[in-house]
């Protein structure tokens, strides 16, 4: 008689705005229950139901055992968050009953070899990759060196007293196993780190179309994202500007997502006041969304150091040629040269070029279709099949040793 595996699979909390980083757990729940026990780990309490429903996931929740790790007062949940000792802890003891450890929320310390995937580039909970990757990389002077004490103390002191391993001590673990979520965020992780086990394990991107496009509109550019910053809207009004006057076409530009109360926002909407050709959409979900993608015949991505970036394979699937960087996951994902711009001015080239080549349009449009086929839901929990599956073979092979 074939005894089953039990699995335990660590992730943070399910929020209301579900996206592909909730449907990872939920979708290695579904396959691993069809021949595993599994526990499910989470920081607090969700909706583990209503999110799987919302996802179209089925999961068998009585047979789903599900655990938090986070402390109930308010004085640890604090000091766990700078130093998670009391869920490495919690975590290491359902890791002793469990034959296969998965973290889906980058690296974490089960006590044990695990499989880790990365999920968010500034959530390692390393000062020293946050400066490394600039996002915290600004303070001077006495600022820095007491960032740089703090962090010495916690990896040579702390963390060993209380037995939790850094990101930095168990990516140099050969036992363990890392999923970067895309070739860029491996090198970026192989620069500062060095060496680690790992492979490649593209994110779902769960949003699909209910239908195909009607008339779009041969004019318009549509970009879906909240106006924060880091999403350079600004740049892509500027290469937007650009393209109109290179092409002499009259190009509009629709933003879509959440407007925040904030400077960045502000920005952008004195912009859109001053300039017909910019318009905000707002928030958009469900067919409302659908409908924004569908509308249009391009899209301009700004972020550049993104991870991954599902909005771009959402351009992809809703038939969109998108315009991106020459830097990050996006770039990866359109797979094309011809596509990628270093400079603002090198994106209104390419855009002007799309809307006044025929040709050049047809041939980008016909590679775009072949590369929004890797990002099906389909094609997605195909690859995660293979994955879980050589997972479970891999531990089985370790039992027989």
């Amino acid at each position: 008689m074939t005894v089953m595996k039990k699995v335990l699979i660590y992730f943070s909390e399910f929020n209301p705005a579900l996206g592909g980083g909730e449907f990872t757990p939920l979708s290695f729940i579904s396959e691993l229950q069809k021949s595993c026990q599994v526990t499910l780990a989470l920081n607090w309490k969700s909706d583990v139901a209503l999110a799987a429903e919302k996802l179209r996931i089925p999961i068998d929740l009585d047979r789903l055992r599900i655990e938090y790790v986070k402390p109930s007062s308010r004085i640890l949940q604090r000091l766990d968050s700078v130093l998670p000792f009391y869920r490495t802890k919690r975590l290491k003891e359902l890791a002793g009953e469990a034959d296969i450890c998965i973290s889906t929320v980058n690296m974490f310390d089960f006590g044990k070899p695990a499989h880790h995937f990365v999920y968010l580039l500034r959530q390692f909970g390393d000062n020293a990759f946050c400066d490394y990757l600039g996002g915290r990389g600004e303070a001077r002077g006495v600022k820095k060196l007491l960032r740089k004490l703090k962090t010495f103390v916690g990896e040579a002191f702390l963390r060993p007293l209380l037995g939790v391993r850094s990101t930095r001590k168990i990516l140099a673990d050969r036992r363990e196993r890392i999923y970067p979520n895309s070739f860029y965020v491996e090198k970026v992780m192989h620069d500062f780190y060095g060496d680690f086990n790992g492979s490649v394990f593209y994110p779902p991107t769960i949003f699909e179309f209910s239908r195909s496009a009607g008339k779009r509109d041969a004019l318009r550019i549509v970009v879906l994202g909240h106006l924060f910053p880091e999403k350079r809207i600004l740049d892509i009004i500027e290469i937007v500007d650009g393209a109109r006057r290179l092409s002499g076409a009259e190009l509009v530009l629709a933003l879509g997502g959440p407007v925040p109360d904030s400077p960045y926002a502000e920005k952008i909407r004195a912009l859109a006041a001053e300039k017909s050709w910019i318009q905000l959409a707002g928030p958009l979900y469900g067919r409302e969304k659908e409908d924004f993608l569908l509308s249009g015949t391009y899209a301009v991505h700004g972020e550049r150091d993104e991870a991954f970036g599902i909005s771009v394979t959402e351009y992809l699937k809703g038939g969109l040629i998108p315009v991106v960087p020459d830097e990050g996951g996006p770039c990866e994902i359109v797979d094309d040269a011809d596509l990628s711009y270093h400079t603002p001015e090198e994106g209104s080239q390419i855009l002007a070029k799309l809307v006044s080549s025929s040709s050049f349009r047809e041939e980008k449009k016909a590679h775009c279709r072949l590369r929004a086929e890797q990002f099906t839901r389909e094609a997605y929990l195909e690859k995660q099949h293979l994955l879980l599956n050589g997972i479970l073979e891999e531990a089985e092979k370790g039992e027989k040793k």
